[in-house]
């Protein structure tokens, strides 16, 4: 039997060397992965198994986690969560390929513009844009309020209603989410081969079918991708509920990662917060694996 694992270990070191320069180049990215993603996370979960408050720490094993499964507020944080990706996330990938179809036929001179007009967002402060938003929600000076005014309606507090500041913070975080996905869509429909719409046409397919059996189909490795990394980041979802709610009101906007925020810096329950930060990433890995699994596909072109 050690003979045995003795020849599987000495492979394994035989294919490290054949393809040695290969891990050279990976070495540094591997190490900043280790040091500054991996590692806080192994951290994590060791003081998530703590009451932990800078001054002292106990071990209290699980029962971190089990507070929280009784915590209402925690619980609506991460029913918020889901919400934000629930909304976010398909109108992102609708409205982003709905643009992007818009503008590909365009000159490059207007591609150009367009491109660079809706990555603004992605490449500005999330700070600024906040602020910006801030004031185009202000319930007496708001320019929203002020359309709405002259068109016969009452002024609404968009950010302290309960009914409307969820719908106005998705609508924020949408205008800096659709940046990058129309630039990746762009770029996936200037790489289709023009050839699969030429054969679509000599056998009759009209527009739709051609966005259905032709377009749909090949930009799916994109989808995926864009799906991924939008789902990731609006289960992240915390500086526009910081700087414009504050998670109000009555915690209707409160996030998984705000409520970790204010457990650790406002509270200094760095255990409970660590727990919070683990249940978030055992719920994005999850949604990860299920989307890579159910959802990719070997198209190539």
């Amino acid at each position: 039997m050690e003979v045995k694992y003795l020849k599987k270990f000495r492979q394994i070191v035989e294919k490290m060397k054949k393809g040695k320069e290969g891990y050279l180049f990976i070495a540094p990215s591997f190490i900043i992965f280790m040091i500054f993603t991996l590692f806080p996370i192994v951290k994590s979960l060791i003081i998530s198994l703590f009451e932990y408050d800078l001054s002292s720490y106990k071990w209290i094993g699980i029962n971190n986690y089990l507070v929280l499964i009784e915590d209402k507020v925690f619980l609506k944080a991460l029913i918020n969560s889901f919400l934000f990706a629930l909304f976010n996330v398909p109108l992102t990938i609708i409205l982003s390929l709905f643009i992007s179809i818009t503008i590909h036929p365009k000159k490059e001179a207007s591609k150009s513009f367009y491109r660079a007009a809706f990555y603004l967002p992605v490449v500005s402060s999330i700070v600024t844009i906040t602020l910006i938003w801030k004031w185009i929600y202000h319930p007496i000076f708001g320019i929203l309020n002020f359309i709405i005014e002259n068109i016969g309606f009452n002024r609404i507090n968009w950010l302290g209603d309960y009914d409307f500041a969820f719908p106005a913070l998705v609508i924020v975080l949408l205008t800096i989410s659709i940046g990058q996905p129309i630039l990746l869509y762009v770029a996936s429909l200037g790489s289709i081969p023009k050839t699969y719409y030429e054969v679509g046409r000599i056998e009759g397919v009209n527009r739709l079918q051609e966005y259905r059996y032709i377009t749909w189909p090949l930009l799916k490795p994109t989808t995926l991708y864009i799906l991924v990394m939008t789902t990731i980041a609006s289960f992240q979802t915390f500086a526009i509920v910081q700087l414009m709610t504050g998670g109000g009101p009555f915690y209707t906007t409160s996030t998984i990662v705000y409520q970790l925020y204010t457990t650790a810096f406002d509270f200094v329950k760095l255990g409970l917060a660590s727990a919070m930060g683990i249940i978030l990433t055992l719920i994005i890995v999850l949604i990860s694996v299920f989307q890579f699994k159910f959802l990719s596909t070997d198209i190539e072109y």
